[in-house]
């Protein structure tokens, strides 16, 4: 080995042994939180409901039914979403308690299907894992946020080991010797598995950082751009609190929401922001595709009058703000559909692996170097 894959091996030694345990957590919520739609699909009965040909129910009318049960909740904090035809609405508040709710309603009746506590949902707490290993989130960012950057060093450098320096030899760098003994097996485990993973694994990781660290994803989007983002791609809508203004004849949420489906007509879901500040926009996003967030228009409303202050079509977006809204999709597999998160899973599943086989390498060398060591006393 030269000098240089040795330094690289030591490197990838140590990186991977402080940032391991993180990395497999992080990787195997992953893999777990992939599936959670399809999982709670099938688990929860309330998430569908059957096609009406009536029309839906307006924001203020699902939010008064499902705020009925909670005297003392403002509608106007409610975070309030319609996911199609064949799916339940949600409202989303927090109660006196300071607990996350979530009510799950049918968008054509308003009856109240089901009421989650999200602290005890359990796909709430794998993703609190995986975002935050259940740490203050001050905390959390820099931990999680430089065990990945160190695991994408070490995707990096693995690969830089993995490459061999003979044409011949790198079909045996790709299969796995499974009559061999276990170490071997191990070993093959990681170094095979880790290179067919790798471009998947690295593109989760990135999208992961682009997440905690927001400077890394504007930084890639001036790359992708080939400078700055236009302006007129951002919704940045101010308020004017001096200028006065006409208060909108209907509740605030159904101006919004009639407003959103009058421009983005063929938008399958919804999401309405709360609509209680006075001082700023009031905020909505619509998808063209029920849980998929990357094909989206962006709205800003005036909080008093409801008069639309900005609108961002998707079909306005350039290819760099279109690369930032399709990060969480790219995270999850959800862009590609149900083959995507195939993939997204088997990749998470192969990180997790990767330390895991790592360390066993390490010990397996450690515990033979040791050995050798006595003997060379004896000699």
């Amino acid at each position: 080995m030269t000098p240089f894959k040795k330094a690289i091996g030591k490197l990838h030694l140590w990186l991977g042994l402080a940032s391991g345990l993180v990395v497999f957590i992080v990787s195997i919520t992953g893999a777990i939180f992939t599936f959670q739609d399809d999982i709670r699909d099938l688990t929860e009965p309330w998430r569908k409901v059957p096609v009406q040909q009536t029309a839906y129910l307006l924001p203020s009318q699902l939010q008064a039914a499902a705020l009925a049960a909670h005297p003392g909740i403002a509608a106007k904090d409610c975070w309030t979403t319609y996911f199609g035809p064949e799916r339940s609405a949600t409202v989303f508040f927090t109660d006196k308690a300071g607990a996350p709710i979530m009510v799950s309603l049918n968008p054509y009746s308003g009856q109240v299907l089901h009421e989650t506590d999200l602290r005890t949902h359990f796909f709430s707490i794998v993703q609190e894992i995986h975002m935050h290993l259940l740490l203050p989130e001050a905390v959390a960012k820099w931990v999680v946020g430089i065990s990945i950057s160190v695991f994408v060093v070490m995707l990096l450098t693995g690969i830089v080991l993995w490459w061999p320096k003979r044409r011949q030899e790198r079909k045996q760098r790709l299969t796995i010797k499974w009559g061999a003994r276990w170490r071997r097996i191990n070993y093959d485990l990681h170094n095979v598995l880790g290179f067919y993973a790798a471009a998947i694994a690295l593109m989760l990781a990135l999208t992961g950082l682009f997440m905690i660290f927001p400077w890394m994803l504007e930084s890639s989007m001036f790359v992708i751009n080939g400078g700055p983002v236009d302006a007129r791609e951002k919704i940045t809508a101010k308020v004017d609190t001096l200028q006065p203004a006409a208060a909108a004849a209907q509740p605030l949420p159904d101006v919004v929401y009639r407003a959103a489906r009058r421009l983005s007509p063929r938008a399958e879901m919804i999401l309405l922001g709360p609509t209680g500040s006075r001082k700023d926009p009031v905020y909505c996003w619509t998808y063209g595709k029920t849980l998929h967030y990357y094909h989206r228009d962006e709205y800003a409303f005036h909080p008093v009058s409801g008069e639309v202050l900005q609108f961002l079509p998707h079909a306005r977006k350039g290819t760099a703000t279109r690369f930032s809204d399709m990060n969480y999709d790219l995270h999850t597999g959800q862009l590609l559909g149900f083959g995507g998160k195939i993939v997204a899973f088997l990749a998470s599943l192969i990180a997790a692996s990767l330390p895991v086989t790592g360390t066993v390498i390490w010990w397996g060398r450690r515990h033979k170097s040791k050995k050798k060591k006595p003997q060379a006393a004896l000699a």
